[in-house]
């Protein structure tokens, strides 16, 4: 019976102040950077959501390692260079993303001629899971 009235309320409220409100702000829609089937992600059981931010200096690199579950990386500012076994180099830009396929041996750096490289780390996990595992 709550959820009634709370939901009469904000449609009687909608209608009666949506307009005023309208002009003062728009509303906003995502803009989708990056749609990609995936295989690896945890199964059943409880899964821990990490969000990370690093940044890169010209030349800096992450160590040659794996990862146990796919990773997205997005990047914020400058571009970022994945090495992947087997695979040609992928660069991403600042507004573009990538999904890091798990169980793959790889390293990130940033190739960029100036100016820092700026990436937002996505990965799902089971939980306690470590981020990755370093093979050197």
């Amino acid at each position: 019976m709550k959820s009634l009235i709370l939901l009469s309320l904000l449609v009687t409220f909608g209608a009666t102040c949506g307009p005023a409100l309208a002009d003062e702000a728009a509303v906003v829609k995502p803009n989708l950077v990056l749609q990609q089937l995936v295989h690896g992600l945890p199964q059943g059981g409880e899964s821990e959501i990490r969000v990370m931010t690093a940044t890169f200096h010209t030349g800096d690199t992450t160590p040659v390692h794996t990862h146990g579950f796919p990773v997205t990386v997005y990047v914020i500012e400058g571009e970022f260079t994945a090495e992947m076994e087997g695979q040609a180099p992928i660069t991403i830009r600042a507004g573009e993303a990538m999904i890091e396929p798990p169980n793959t041996v790889m390293t990130g750096l940033s190739r960029a001629a100036t100016g820092d490289t700026k990436v937002v780390v996505f990965y799902v996990s089971t939980a306690g899971a470590p981020f990755l595992s370093p093979l050197e």
